[in-house]
C-alpha cells in the first residue's frame, strides 16, 4: 500500500504539506511528479511549486537526490518504511491544478502526489489531515473508514478534490447516483434548477449510450458520479475524469431564483456540463490507442482528438436540446456560432485537424498572434467533421453518427474483453481505438467505406461540405453582410479609445495594407479614428484609403485596400423542405434515430 496524508499547512501562504509513506522502498527508490495532467494537453510542469523535500527511514534522514525538474532518487537502507514530506504551493485557480486559501482548497493528484516509480499499479490511499474548523470535503475517490482508496495511481490521480465550505445537492440519474459541489455562488443561487436541469442532461446520455432502462443496459459505467463547480468572478473551463468533472464558470451565469427561460450564459455552463459529462465515456473509457497507459513525465501524442473533443463539443449542445434544454432556433444559433468561427480561421487552410490534433502539446495551449493563420481548433473543427459525418450517414438514410459512436464503444469493449481474457459483458464498453476502428464501424452502419472523406474532411484541409448536407435535412444556409473585423481581416481591440490590432488574418486587408498585431490605427483619410465603427462611417473598403498607423512610437503611412469577404453564416429552419427531409431532420435534432 501506497499512503499519502494531506495537510493544510498554511492557508494564508497557500501551502498543503504532504507526507508520503512507502512500505518496502527499493534501494534507490524513484519518485517523480508528473509533467501534466490528462484531458489538458500541456507540459505544465507542476514541479515547480514543490518545496521543503525530506525523506526519512525512521529517525535516520535519507539522501534525496534530484534527477531531473520532476523526479528524485532517495538512497534507502534496508527494507525499512520511507516517508518522504514535502510541501506544494497551491494557488492555481484552474481546474487542471490546485488551490488553497483560507476559505477553499482544491487539488488534482496530479499536481500533489509523488509518484512511486514501480509501484504504481498497487492500492493507493489518500488520508486528509486536519482541515480548518466547518470544511468539508468532496470526492469521487471511494472512502474506506477515515482514508480514500484508488486502485492504483492512475485511479488516485484521476479524482479531484474539494475543501471548504460549499452547497452541496444531488440528485438520481438511471438509478445512480449524482451529487453537485458549487463554491463561490452568490445568494440567491437555484440549486434545485441547476440539479434538475444537470438530472435531464445525464439521463439523455445515459439512453444516448446505453439505452433507457429496459430497453438496454441502462446503466453508466460508474457507481456514482461529481460535479464540482468553482464559481468565480470571471472564468470558465473544464476538465474530465473517470467519476466526476472539475467545472469552473462565471457566478452570474448560475441559475438564480426566479428565473425563467435559461439566459445565454447558463446555457453556456450547461453546455460545458454536458460536454465533460459526455467526456466520461468519449475519451475516459473510450479512448486513443496512445492514452492506453498515460506517460506523465512528457507529452502523448494522439492525432484523434478531433474525434474525442471534437466529437464530444458536436455533442453537447445537441444533446442539450434533445433534453429539452434548449430549443431549435437557439441550438441552430450555437451551431452558426462554430461554423464562423471555423471559417474565421485562416488556419484551416495550412493544417489538417489531425495535425492540429497532435501538435495540440505546442499550438493549441500556446496561441499567440499568429495562431490564427497556422492551426485550427481541434474542438470547433473535429465538431463540425462529426456534423459533417452524422449528415451524411443521415442524408443516405443509413444510420446516424449515435449508431457510430455506440458501434465504436461496444467494439472497444469486446477488444478489452477479448486482450483480458475475459466474457464481453453486454452494454459493458469503452477501451483504446485507433482511426482503422472509426473506419471500421463508419462503414459497418453507413454499408460503405467513408475513407475518402477521412481522407478530405481529417487528414486534408478543404472546407467541408456543410451547406449542402443542412440543407439536405431542411434546414436554411444563408450568408449576412461580413462585420467590419471581417472585412479588415483582423481581431481589434478598442479599450480606452485605442484601436490596436491583436491578430491579423492571412491574406485580409490588414495584412494586404502591412498592419501587424500590436499596431495601433489613428486615422483613415485624415480622419482621426478611435473604434471600428468609425472605419464604416469613413468608407473604408469601398475603395483604397489612406491609412495613419502607429508601431513601436513610429508612424506608419500606408493604404487600406477594399475588401469584399464572407460574412457570417446564420442557420434555421425550413418549414418547406420536404418531407423525407422533415423525418430526418426529426431524428436529429429530436431523438437521434
Amino acid at each position: 500500500m501506497i499512503r499519502y496524508r494531506l495537510d493544510v499547512a498554511d492557508a494564508h501562504a497557500h501551502l498543503f504539506r504532504v507526507t508520503l509513506t512507502i512500505a518496502e522502498p527499493a534501494v534507490e527508490q524513484g519518485l517523480s511528479l508528473p509533467v501534466w495532467i490528462p484531458g489538458s494537453y500541456l507540459v505544465r510542469e507542476f514541479a515547480r511549486h514543490l518545496s521543503q523535500l525530506e525523506a526519512r527511514q525512521g529517525t535516520r534522514a535519507v539522501r534525496l537526490v534530484q534527477h531531473d525538474k520532476s523526479s528524485w532518487v532517495a538512497h534507502c537502507e534496508g527494507r525499512g518504511a520511507l516517508t518522504v514530506s514535502y510541501s506544494v504551493y497551491a494557488f492555481d485557480t484552474s481546474v487542471r491544478a490546485a488551490y488553497l486559501d483560507a476559505s477553499r482548497g482544491f487539488f488534482n493528484g496530479t499536481s500533489v502526489f509523488l509518484r512511486v516509480q514501480g509501484r504504481e499499479a498497487e492500492p493507493q490511499q489518500l488520508v486528509l489531515g486536519t482541515l480548518p474548523r466547518g470544511w468539508q470535503v468532496a470526492t469521487a475517490l471511494p472512502a474506506v473508514g477515515a482514508c480514500f482508496e484508488a486502485a492504483d495511481f492512475d485511479e488516485l490521480v484521476d479524482h479531484p478534490v474539494e475543501l471548504g465550505r460549499f452547497w452541496r445537492g444531488s440528485f438520481q440519474a438511471a438509478g445512480v447516483t449524482h451529487e453537485f459541489v458549487v463554491a463561490g455562488a452568490l445568494p440567491g443561487f437555484d440549486g434545485e434548477r441547476l440539479l434538475a436541469d444537470s438530472r435531464r442532461i445525464c439521463e439523455t446520455q445515459i439512453a444516448f449510450w446505453h439505452g433507457t432502462p429496459g430497453r438496454g443496459s441502462g446503466k453508466p459505467p460508474f457507481q456514482r458520479y461529481l460535479f464540482l463547480l468553482n464559481a468565480v468572478e470571471d472564468g470558465y473551463g473544464g476538465l474530465e475524469h473517470r467519476a466526476s468533472t472539475a467545472l469552473i464558470a462565471n457566478r452570474r451565469d448560475l441559475p438564480r431564483t426566479g428565473m425563467k427561460a435559461a439566459s445565454e450564459g447558463y446555457a453556456t455552463l450547461l453546455g460545458l456540463i454536458s460536454h465533460e459529462y459526455f467526456h466520461t465515456w468519449n475519451v475516459k473509457r473510450l479512448r486513443p490507442a496512445e492514452f492506453a497507459r498515460y506517460d506523465y513525465t512528457r507529452e502523448n501524442y494522439t492525432e484523434l482528438l478531433w474525434f474525442f473533443e471534437g466529437f464530444t463539443s458536436y455533442y453537447d449542445d445537441l444533446l442539450l436540446l434533445r433534453a429539452g434544454l434548449i430549443d431549435v432556433p437557439r441550438y441552430l444559433k450555437l451551431l452558426a456560432r462554430s461554423i464562423n468561427n471555423v471559417r474565421a480561421t485562416p488556419g484551416r487552410a495550412v493544417q489538417s485537424v489531425a495535425q492540429a490534433s497532435f501538435d495540440a502539446w505546442v499550438k493549441y495551449y500556446r496561441p499567440d498572434e499568429n495562431t490564427v493563420n497556422a492551426t485550427v481548433s481541434y474542438y470547433a473543427l473535429g465538431s463540425l467533421v462529426g456534423l459533417a459525418l452524422d449528415l451524411t450517414l443521415r442524408g443516405e438514410g443509413r444510420g446516424s453518427l449515435d449508431e457510430v459512436m455506440r458501434g465504436l464503444w461496444a467494439r472497444s469493449g469486446a477488444a478489452a474483453a477479448r486482450a483480458e481474457g475475459r466474457p464481453a459483458v453486454r452494454g459493458a464498453g469503452g477501451g483504446p481505438i485507433d482511426e482503422a476502428d472509426i473506419a471500421a464501424v463508419l462503414q459497418e452502419v453507413g454499408g460503405r467505406s467513408y475513407e475518402a472523406e477521412l481522407a478530405s474532411w481529417v487528414h486534408g484541409s478543404a472546407d467541408l461540405p456543410l451547406e449542402p448536407l443542412l440543407e439536405g435535412l431542411g434546414i436554411v444556409w444563408q450568408e449576412e453582410t461580413a462585420t467590419l473585423a471581417q472585412r479588415l481581416g483582423a481581431r481589434v481591440t478598442d479599450a480606452g479609445g485605442q484601436l490596436k490590432l491583436q491578430a491579423v488574418m492571412r491574406g485580409g486587408a490588414a495584412e494586404k495594407a502591412g498592419l501587424a498585431a500590436g499596431d495601433e490605427l489613428l486615422a483613415l483619410d485624415g480622419w482621426r479614428i478611435r473604434k471600428l465603427d468609425d472605419l464604416a462611417a469613413l468608407g473604408a473598403f469601398e475603395r483604397p484609403l489612406p491609412l495613419l498607423a502607429a508601431r513601436d512610437q513610429r508612424l506608419l503611412e500606408l493604404s487600406l485596400p477594399n475588401a469584399q469577404v464572407h460574412g457570417p453564416v446564420a442557420l434555421s429552419v425550413d418549414a418547406q423542405a420536404p418531407a423525407e427531409a422533415l423525418v430526418r431532420r426529426a431524428g436529429w435534432l429530436a431523438n437521434g434515430a
